[in-house]
């Protein structure tokens, strides 16, 4: 025997001679249990297998079907189960709890009126608010209003529209949908290429990293792929002109100019900002879309293409940018903006519709916001201006079964002061959007700001407010109007949707810590 299996054996040996004869007995017993218990165990697997990735799969089946099995292995019925509590975070808009066997209610309470309004009337009455101030609060599980203070009545949303912009989007185009900027060479005109504007705002000329559709369409890679095909045709000189024809009408917002908005049209990089910020106010150029032609020119340049002359805009495609309904999940835009039947040399597409909504409701961008305002009219067979898109949005909301009476939806990003919108439609907007049945819809709570951590409420909500990483709420000021609308799971694990607004407001700060302690006021208590 080897010297180390010898070693091995004498270093169990020695404690089994010392050992007593009762310890020996009581040892072997352990060590026969052990192997009869394994024995019996590897028994009942065979029998009751086959297995995969650690779950039986006759189990997995019948999960599947949904059927319980009886004393006699068949289907039966489902057995009683003991009561329990909800999970703290249910599934946006699945049960928070089985209903009791006794009274059929939900085990998880609804909050009643009378106790919300207990907990936030003597909030709607602090004088930090203005004249005009609504509330209203909605069960998202029956999707009824549970509260409400002047609810019905219209006010000025500000950026808390944007919910609105966002539910009309996903509807009509599909989480999917990407915004495409391409590429073509001009039909009959040899030596001629033209920049297609596909209306993304979040095109940028910045240096990206990752895989694509993990970063915004880049206009470098846009250069790129156009410089290869330009070589492949054996053209090394061209004259490039820039089509913004997939929008139509005015490229000026009311309220410009601004540090808030660029003009609106369908091609610039960088939301036309002449600094390296990508979110909030910012110095804007006079036309992005020359700018934005200017430098694909250069980045050409870069790669080897003589550019001739300076980038020139063209009439050319859609005269009136009217488009038809669009296949939902990410196909192109089906007419408008495609620099007339010329071939496409080469193209960039943005993110996914879900990742631009996100966006724009963590971060209130108004550049995307009027983006998607455009493109709802442009699926739904509406000019891509602000009248369209206008109209667009408010059938959209309609055909949702909105309560859109009264309301006035003046653009998709909430500058313009002639927008009303109630604080009941705004509610029912974020409740629609926690539905079972709209699942298109949920990016539009996922890129609510959590407040005190993310997008326009980290710097809210301090480190003992109760609504603290509990309230997700979009966010809206102009001046003389503080806004919020979001979600929040309240003190029974029941998720409500709420919306609160005040206009006439002369200190926005206090009008904002209000709105806060309203919204944690509803996280706070089972309102009974």
């Amino acid at each position: 025997m080897p010297d180390e299996a010898r070693w091995r054996l004498s270093g169990w040996s020695g404690p089994w001679r010392a050992a007593t004869v009762e310890q020996r007995r009581t040892g072997l017993l352990a060590a026969g249990s052990a192997v009869v218990g394994l024995a019996v165990a590897a028994t009942c697997v065979v029998a009751a297998g086959p297995w995969d990735s650690g779950q039986r799969t006759a189990e997995r089946q019948r999960a599947a079907s949904g059927a319980h099995p009886g004393d006699d292995g068949r289907p039966g019925p489902d057995p009683a189960r003991a009561p329990g509590a909800s999970p703290v975070l249910a599934p946006l808009g699945a049960p928070l709890a089985s209903p009791s066997p006794d009274t059929g209610e939900r085990s998880v309470p609804v909050p009643t009126g009378p106790g919300l309004a207990d907990a936030l009337e003597p909030l709607l009455r602090d004088d930090a608010l203005g004249p005009l101030r609504a509330g209203a609060v909605v069960d998202v599980a029956t999707g009824r209003q549970l509260y409400g203070a002047k609810a019905g009545t219209g006010a000025i949303p500000a950026s808390t529209i944007k919910i609105a912009t966002g539910v009309a989007a996903l509807s009509a185009l599909g989480p999917g949908h990407r915004l495409t900027t391409r590429v073509t060479a001009a039909p009959n005109a040899p030596g001629r290429i033209v920049l297609v504007g596909g209306g993304d705002p979040t095109l940028t000329a910045r240096a990206t990293r990752g895989p694509d559709g993990s970063h915004p369409a880049s206009l470098r890679q846009l250069a790129d792929e156009t410089a290869r095909a330009l070589r492949a045709r054996g053209e090394h000189t061209v004259r490039l002109d820039y089509d913004t024809s997939l929008y139509a009408g005015t490229s000026r917002h009311p309220i410009l100019p601004n540090e808030n908005l660029a003009p609106v049209t369908a091609l610039m990089v960088d939301e036309g900002r002449r600094d390296d910020s990508d979110r909030g106010p910012a110095d804007r150029v006079k036309d992005p879309a020359a700018e934005a032609a200017r430098a694909f020119a250069r980045l050409l340049r870069d790669r080897g293409v003589k550019v001739t002359g300076d980038p020139r805009p063209t009439g050319a495609g859609d005269k009136d940018a009217k488009g038809g309904k669009d296949a939902k999940g990410g196909a192109e835009d089906a007419k408008g903006g495609a620099g007339g039947p010329g071939r496409t040399l080469a193209s960039v597409r943005s993110q996914p519709l879900s990742s631009l909504v996100e966006r724009m409701l963590t971060y209130s961008d108004n550049d995307i916001a009027e983006a998607l305002t455009r493109h709802t009219a442009r699926a739904t067979g509406h000019p891509a201006s602000f009248a369209g898109g206008r109209a667009a949005v408010t059938a959209r909301l309609k055909r949702l079964g909105l309560p859109v009476a009264g309301a006035h939806l003046a653009d998709g990003s909430g500058l313009d002061r002639a927008d009303k919108v109630s604080a009941g439609l705004l509610a029912q907007l974020l409740a629609r959007a926690a539905g079972p049945d709209q699942p298109a819809l949920r990016p539009v709570l996922t890129g609510l700001p959590v407040a005190g951590f993310t997008g326009t409420l980290r710097d809210r909500y301090g480190e003992e407010s109760v609504g603290r990483g509990v309230v997700r709420a979009k966010t809206g000021t102009l001046f003389g109007v503080n806004t919020l609308a979001g979600t929040v799971v309240d003190a029974d694990g029941r998720l409500l949707t709420f919306a609160f607004l005040t206009n006439g407001s002369t200190d926005p700060a206090a009008a904002q810590r209000v709105l806060d302690r309203l919204a944690s006021a509803v996280a706070n208590c089972g309102c009974r």
